[in-house]
């Protein structure tokens, strides 16, 4: 009855979306597919469809938690009224998020262990 939901957004929905925008979009689609999801661009896209989708608030019993993820970021892709410049340009924003919070003192040894690795 109820599909296989995540708590946010999931790296396996990331490939699902190439064909939702431009050319630029499917470019950095295409470059994420090829990345592991610890790494830190990833992680940026990750959290800007989090937070373009509403994932935190989102209930398991949810029409849009019942259609997935993919369905659900791909209507609100569809749904975006500003252009693929102003997508990109969030994702670039959540990237340098994403950096500073990682660069931050407090991060414990092992994920900075984990993400160089990766990286």
């Amino acid at each position: 009855m109820y599909t296989n939901n995540e708590l946010m957004f999931p790296h396996y929905a990331i490939p699902r979306l190439r064909d939702a925008r431009g050319g630029a979009w499917a470019s950095v689609i295409d470059r994420l597919s090829t990345l592991p999801e610890t790494h830190e661009e990833v992680l940026a896209f990750m959290l800007v469809m989090i937070r373009l989708n509403g994932c935190l608030p989102c209930e398991t019993d949810s029409y849009r938690a019942m259609r997935g993820c993919s369905m659900c970021t791909l209507q609100t892709l569809r749904r975006f009224k500003g252009s693929d410049d102003e997508l990109l340009q969030m994702y670039r924003d959540a990237l340098a998020d994403m950096r500073r919070y990682l660069a931050q003192a407090e991060m414990p040894r092992i994920v900075l262990t984990m993400l160089q690795e990766v990286a």
